[in-house]
């Protein structure tokens, strides 16, 4: 894509400016550019006051005024700047980002324009496709390690399939790190901060001959918890993470250049701390037991645990880059393998109470493979084709387990706070006493999901006449998954039904023979022989009134589970898509550009691998409190195949489709560039993932769309001092969503987007004289307006109720850091930070207690961190 000779020329668009410290003012346009894809070769400039940006957003390099995409892009130095050390604290200079993390460090979402999804399951791809130097990271426990030697990260809004081969409808994060110097360079830092922090960097970069380059880089980040387990004497919510890297490049003015990169990066951590926001009405029964919570205090940062939580994360893998230029085409060619490993285990009933606990095992290896072919013609016609390969193997391994306090507590449970009803239902029953919620393993789990897909796409961009270019893109997916499921429920009250046990015992009882020898030919010959005495007792025994037993029905939380492939679920699908982009750019004067978009997206199926993994309502109908004898007829009850309380779900949710809307306006003027985007993004299918307490429950929302705008600016109104200003208005609804785990919500604004996001900052910088020295100032401030926090909770009486509390819980985010450096000639800096300096805390997320109906518990933000880097640089 071409623009004016004028424009090109330009400095960068306001787009960027938000996220971009004070040395992109001044640093000059490199003299040529750089390669495909790659770094210029240059070693980065020291700070001074102005400067044109490359950034590869198109899969071409451009300024950011040149390229028409809604993207903002944040440099290595801001990262620095402003001690935002990994993705999760990028959205505080990306105002339509926002990242989410909860229970564990693997689990984290990225969302952009109110779009994301996925971390808390396995089986799910995100909606937000992050890149890291062009690989494909597909889970985020392989993205939130400390990133070193960053040299940009552009954050693209709106589906981006026609450019990246991999599913990204909602949008992309491209993390672009330093590639090898043929100049000898490198850093070294050290951080203390509050809570013990210590962070140690060091890179170093040079050659090794006249045609190859190398680097290493390394970085340890280790800090105290700032959550106290009281009765443990332990802190949790630390950090302790490395990670190393090592590149070599070979460039040597020929055609041919190869960049290989290899990683390794470890997360051992204590995390995450989840606290009581509603103490419902079973906390006094943990109470009763020994149990210690600290009820409704969520921000005191004070818990109570039998067992700490543990996250182990390795992530490691290796990437090839090559590039080939073929006179005006430049062939590239990114071959990838990568594999990660994450453990977690934890006290899912969040007290000092040894109830439950849960492990889960994860184990993802994945290989990529792109091939791109572009085109650099003088004429008015250009191009890039590619095509992509994805491949990936999920396991995962995970269960529930009984503490010794299991028994006494759902004991009390059952009786309204009066022991001994557990003992009566097994002798009633005929099971072995003290089995029903015994010590030991209550769930065991085995899923795998095999992920294949590949995907060819393109662009063409036509320049009729100077300052007008057309593009269309185009994405051809192909993909198929096959998934297995199977699961182990031990309890033996969970593996009958309890109104399916009535109605066997009173045959039993009407034919005089044993219960045991009831089987389904039994009760089909007494139904038809006795249609009346049948009715009666079935009536009977789905009568609250008659049939007490119902009563303890909520203890089955956690019933036996039909394994997937079986004779009417085969355990796969598959996905083909079409995506295309349409897009007009042109010049309106030298100094203003704007765009016209229509595109669309997709993401494939995803599948829930979680224990709520349930058969679609189409393969099962269960019959009058999960009766599997009243159940009507359907495949799975027709095949044989029912099991004690099946009830219905998802398997799978179908593939999400986007479509979007967009206009762009970017400006360059003396002291102001600006970025403005007006969008209108939908969302067909969306894969809505809601915890339900012990799972989660997969949906497609029949539609969901994001009306809104954002507007970035950077304004210099003298050399020193840069303002920006980044402005982000979303108007969410669930257009159709009659399905969810809560019931219609069709014409409901969906929770958990703000209505504003602002992203501002103020960077001044001292220069003492011609000495090269210099003292930089930075200040930022986060804000997102105040919204609801979840659309609803599944753990009260009904959906409406749980909708009610959810209304209660809202966020509002106020962040303010700042930073003060002493930059000198030599290399040397000395700087101080501070992040959240007002303290400002809320709450991230809210969920329903693990089997504690009524109460709800949440994750509050990070508190207060403060602390000083020295740096030096050669």
């Amino acid at each position: 894509m071409r623009f004016s000779a004028s424009v090109r020329s330009a400095l960068f668009a306001g787009v960027a400016g938000v996220a971009l410290p004070v040395s992109a003012f001044a640093q000059d346009a490199p003299a040529s550019p750089p390669e495909s894809g790659q770094e210029n070769s240059e070693a980065p400039p020291p700070v001074s006051t102005g400067a044109t940006i490359v950034v590869t957003a198109t899969k071409r390099e451009m300024t950011l005024q040149e390229a028409p995409v809604s993207v903002s892009v944040t440099s290595g130095e801001t990262l620095e700047r402003a001690e935002i050390r990994d993705l999760i604290d990028l959205q505080t200079v990306a105002p339509s980002l926002r990242v989410s993390q909860l229970q564990s460090s693997a689990n984290t979402t990225f969302i952009i324009r109110g779009f994301g999804n996925g971390a808390n399951n396995a089986g799910i791809e995100p909606s937000v496709g992050v890149f890291i130097d062009g690989v494909f990271r597909s889970r985020s426990a392989g993205q939130i390690a400390d990133i070193a030697n960053v040299s940009r990260v552009e954050v693209l809004r709106g589906p981006q399939s026609t450019l990246f081969g991999k599913n990204a409808s909602a949008g992309v994060i491209s993390v672009v790190t330093r590639a090898p110097q043929f100049d000898f360079g490198g850093s070294v830092s050290a951080t203390y901060g509050n809570f013990d922090q210590i962070v140690l960097k060091g890179d170093i970069t040079g050659p090794i001959s006249d045609s190859i380059a190398f680097s290493l880089d390394g970085n340890l980040n280790k800090r105290d918890g700032y959550v106290d387990v009281v009765n443990l004497d332990e802190k949790i919510n630390e950090r302790d993470r490395y990670s190393v890297r090592g590149q070599l490049l070979f460039e040597n003015g020929g055609p041919l250049r190869i960049r290989a990169i290899g990683d390794y990066s470890q997360i051992d951590e204590l995390c995450c701390f989840a606290g009581n926001v509603v103490a419902g009405p079973t906390v006094p029964l943990l109470f009763a037991v020994g149990g210690e919570i600290d009820p409704e205090n969520l921000f005191s940062d004070r818990t109570y645990l039998n067992t700490l939580p543990v996250n182990e994360i390795e992530s490691y893998g290796g990437s090839l880059q090559a590039d080939l230029e073929l006179g005006a085409l430049t062939l590239t060619s990114i071959t990838a393998y990568r594999e990660l490993r994450s453990l977690s285990r934890q006290d899912v009933d969040f007290s000092s109470a040894d109830v439950v606990s849960e492990m889960r095992d994860q184990a993802y290896d994945t290989f990529t493979q792109e091939l791109r072919i572009a085109s650099d013609f003088d004429g008015p016609v250009n191009f890039l084709l590619g095509g992509f390969y994805f491949n990936e193997q999920v396991e995962q391994h995970s269960g529930l387990a009984n503490g010794p306090d299991a028994r006494p507590f759902f004991d009390l449970l059952a009786g309204g706070g009066t022991p001994g009803t557990l003992g009566f239902v097994e002798n009633q029953l005929g099971f072995a006493q003290g089995s029903i919620f015994a010590e030991g393993p209550s769930t065991r789990e085995y899923f795998t999901l095999d992920n294949e897909a590949y995907s060819v796409f393109g662009t063409v961009d036509f320049e009729p006449f100077d300052g007008l270019t057309l593009t269309a893109g185009f994405n051809y997916t192909k993909d198929k998954k096959d998934f297995t499921l199977e699961q182990d429920s031990f309890d033996p009250l969970a593996n009958v039904n309890l109104v399916d046990v009535v109605i066997v015992g009173q045959i039993a009882n009407a034919l005089g023979v044993p219960p045991g020898s009831v089987d389904g030919a039994t009760i089909a010959a007494f139904r038809q022989d006795n249609p009346a005495a049948f009715e009666a007792i079935a009536a009977g025994a789905t009568d609250p009134a008659t049939n007490p037993l119902l009563a303890l029905q909520p203890l089955q939380f956690l019933p036996p589970f039909l394994n997937v492939p079986n004779a009417v679920e085969p355990g796969r699908t598959r996905d083909d898509d079409f995506s295309y982009t349409l897009r007009a750019a042109f010049d309106v004067t030298d100094r203003l550009n704007a765009y016209v978009t229509y595109a669309t997206g997709f993401k494939a199926s995803s599948v829930n691998l979680s224990r709520d993994s349930r058969p679609l309502p189409a393969d099962y109908t269960p019959g009058p409190y999960g009766s599997t004898i009243l159940a009507p007829s359907s495949p799975i009850r027709d095949a044989g195949l029912g099991v004690a309380n099946l009830t219905t779900g998802t398997r799978f949710a179908g593939p999400e489709e986007a479509e979007v809307y967009e206009v762009g306006l970017k400006g360059d003027f003396p002291g102001l560039q600006f970025n403005m985007a007006l969008f209108d993004q939908t969302l067909e299918g969306f894969q809505s993932n809601v915890f339900t307490g012990t799972g989660f429950a997969l949906a497609n929302a029949g539609e969901q769309s994001t009306r809104g705008f954002e507007f970035d600016s950077v304004i210099q109104p003298a050399d020193p001092l840069v303002f920006t200003f980044a402005l982000t208005y979303l108007d969410p609804k669930y257009d159709s969503f009659p399905n969810s785990t809560l019931g219609d919500l069709s014409g409901m604004r969906p929770a958990g987007i703000p209505e504003w996001t602002i992203a501002t900052s103020a960077t001044y910088t001292h220069e003492f004289g011609m000495s090269g020295n210099a003292l930089i100032g930075r200040l930022d401030y986060y804000h997102e307006s105040n919204t609801q926090i979840t659309d609803g909770l599944t753990g009260f009486d009904s959906n409406e109720t749980g909708i009610a509390m959810a209304r209660l819980f809202r966020r509002e985010v106020n962040q303010v850091n700042a930073s003060l450096t002493l930059a000198l000639d030599m290399g040397l800096e000395i700087s101080g930070f501070v992040r959240n300096l007002t303290n400002d805390r809320y709450m991230t997320q809210i969920f329903d207690g693990v089997a504690q109906a009524g109460t709800v518990s949440g994750y509050p933000n990070q508190p207060r961190t403060y602390g000083g880097t020295v740096r030096f640089k050669f």
